[in-house]
């Protein structure tokens, strides 16, 4: 076979589920990690001006910040390494279900991709052993690390599981931010509010952001409806919004990932061609 025809027929097998989750987790994981160190770091010039004028006050949080941004940056590489993973194991058992269901011939490559998984022919013609060809060889060797969507199915459920947590807690700053801004909005238009201008607070001692004993801790008034109207704190509320909005499309290609890797096990289990189950 040609290269463009083998091409064509491996792109037959081609696990469209798997690609679009595959751009999904790339984007979302970018998007939320790269948007949540900026907003990080935006957050922690907030607190550094107008928050506490004590550097003890706030080095806890600094800390926890510095450590946040690392984590971050061990996340990033962590799913874009088991992303492509999951694209490969993919395109693995979703060209193996196709061959099952005769909507997909295989080729050199597609052979030796699926030969772990379906146990098709062995190599063996009838003058003996016939000597594999180098490209189905690095396939089978592939095929051996990746002949097992159902351990691909519970690790990709318990890193769900995992991320619906960071999703949640990507809430929060969010809610703080919000909360605040409304405020904002309150102190901006006073007709629309019977409290006092001078008791509408922002408090990042009660969000546990700074200690109780903090100073000032918080900000009222006109004081924090000039800190709503810089550029630092629009610009690190949109942050945190953009990074939430990441953690959401990673935890929906992560979920999209399970389906159809849970898919192709059923089916490799059910047509009982699977040799590692």
């Amino acid at each position: 076979l040609g290269l463009l025809e083998c091409c064509a027929r491996c792109l037959i097998g081609a696990p469209f589920a798997s690609l679009v989750a595959t751009g999904l987790c790339f984007f979302g994981v970018a998007l939320f990690c790269g948007c949540g160190h900026e907003a990080l770091t935006g957050t922690e010039q907030l607190i550094e001006t107008y928050f506490s004028k004590n550097y003890q006050d706030y080095e806890y949080l600094i800390d926890v910040i510095h450590a946040f941004q690392y984590v971050i940056y061990g996340t990033a590489s962590f799913f874009f390494l088991y992303g492509a993973l999951l694209l490969a194991e993919g395109f693995y058992t979703t060209g193996a279900v196709r061959q099952i269901f005769g909507d997909y011939r295989t080729t050199i490559c597609g052979k030796g991709l699926s030969a772990t998984v379906t146990g098709g022919p062995k190599g063996r013609g009838a003058r003996g052993p016939q000597r594999a060809h180098s490209l189905q060889r690095v396939c089978q060797c592939l095929g051996k690390w990746l002949g097992h969507p159902d351990k691909f199915v519970g690790i990709t459920y318990v890193l769900s599981i995992i991320w619906l947590l960071v999703f949640a807690c990507s809430a929060v700053p969010v809610y703080i931010y919000f909360n605040t801004w409304t405020t904002c909005q309150s102190i901006a238009n006073p007709s629309k509010t019977s409290a006092s201008i001078g008791t509408l607070c922002a408090d990042a001692r009660m969000y546990g952001v700074l200690p109780w004993n903090a100073f000032p801790g918080k900000v009222c008034g006109s004081n924090l409806l000039s800190i709503c109207k810089t550029s630092e704190f629009q610009m690190t509320f949109h942050l945190f919004i953009a990074a939430f909005v990441g953690a959401a499309a990673t935890l929906v290609s992560l979920l999209t990932f399970m389906i159809a890797a849970t898919y192709n096990f059923a089916v490799l289990k059910l047509m009982g061609r699977g040799t590692k189950f």
